[in-house]
């Protein structure tokens, strides 16, 4: 099956960790046997028109390329320019919510009637949880009847367990106590300075952020905290190694890819009540929180501090979302959405 894939994230050596979720699972449709072609935006920021830009290569890549199916990752803006290359190539859209796409609903004006639109023209949408489809459906009905739900999944060979103490030698992070590590965006949502502060409260340990963002200066030097920034996702297993805890408070997360990927590797660890982790993180495998309450917070730290680090049970809910699985789950959808558009007889003797 040809397959163009949609999406306004995508990596690129400026941008080692945009849209770094996506190629797992691009890697995992070509492994199956499917010809992808990407249209992409590989940066941050930027003016508005690069979405119209975005929109001018889907069309010129459908044109070129004549998929069978568009698979469009989020629903706007990425979602628009699917439309216009499922009508350029004259085939179905499937289309995928990954969160900030339904959050951005009712908080940017025009988003909504625009997303509607794009529902309405795809064939499928895809969920990566429960939490999110429910929430897309609240916003908009039409969605309910064409959601099904799959994450894209955790290449376990990528992230597979490895000690602690040479990864932390390799990276200079020695010390005393329990080592914290927090991956994404430094951001309000992602409830850095909340997790810096319970770290603090805590009082013992050390804490290492991997990602970059306008929150950064909020937690530069302060004691026992350490600000990576942005590196390449093929570098992220090496701290997550070096961590006893992966900790991801989000105040919102829709699913939670780096929990999930430190799961994969044995770490216990500490996520949000507020969205998909209670989805996939049993109680042997970590701690919930709810991101709202400092002392929850702290005490989640503490009680994930002291279950096993090495953490078989981790890896043993992570593997039920196994990127093989998962991606099995999304090329049923697509080829629902091929049959459902051929017409009738065709392919037929």
């Amino acid at each position: 099956m040809r397959i163009e894939l949609v999406t306004q994230m995508w990596p690129s050596r400026e941008n080692p960790d945009l849209g770094s979720f996506l190629v797992p699972l691009t890697a995992e449709l070509r492994r199956r046997g499917n010809e992808v072609e990407v249209a992409a935006i590989s940066r941050r920021g930027g003016a508005p028109t690069k979405y119209g830009r975005l929109i001018a290569s889907s069309v010129a890549v459908a044109r070129r390329f004549r998929p069978d199916v568009v698979f469009a990752h989020f629903l706007f803006p990425a979602g628009a320019a699917g439309v216009a290359a499922s009508m350029a190539g004259r085939c179905p859209l499937v289309v995928m919510a990954h969160g900030t796409d339904v959050a951005n609903l009712g908080e940017i004006r025009g988003v909504r009637t625009a997303t509607a639109r794009v529902i309405s023209r795809s064939a499928a949408v895809i969920a990566n949880s429960g939490w999110l489809a429910e929430r897309l459906a609240a916003a908009i009905p039409e969605a309910a009847a064409k959601t099904e739900i799959a994450d894209c999944g955790i290449d376990l060979e990528a992230f597979t367990p490895a000690d602690a103490a040479p990864a932390r030698e390799e990276l200079g992070w020695g010390g005393e106590g329990p080592a914290f590590l927090c991956v994404g965006s430094l951001i309000e949502r992602k409830n850095v300075t909340g997790l810096a502060d319970a770290f603090a409260a805590l009082g013992r340990g050390r804490l290492a952020f991997v990602g970059d963002g306008p929150l950064r200066p909020r937690l530069e030097g302060r004691p026992g905290v350490r600000v990576v920034g942005r590196i390449p996702q093929r570098e992220v297993p090496r701290w997550v190694a070096a961590c006893d805890v992966l900790c991801q408070p989000s105040l919102i997360e829709p699913f939670g890819q780096a929990t999930l990927e430190g799961m994969a590797m044995e770490r216990t660890v500490v996520a949000t009540t507020n969205g998909g982790p209670p989805e996939f993180v049993p109680p042997q495998a970590g701690v919930l929180v709810d991101p709202d309450d400092p002392a929850a917070l702290r005490d989640g730290l503490e009680r994930a501090a002291a279950m096993p680090s090495p953490n078989p049970a981790a890896r043993e809910a992570a593997a039920l979302h196994d990127v093989r699985s998962e991606t099995a789950t999304m090329l049923a959808v697509l080829q629902r959405a091929v049959a459902d558009a051929r017409p009738r007889g065709a392919g037929d003797d």
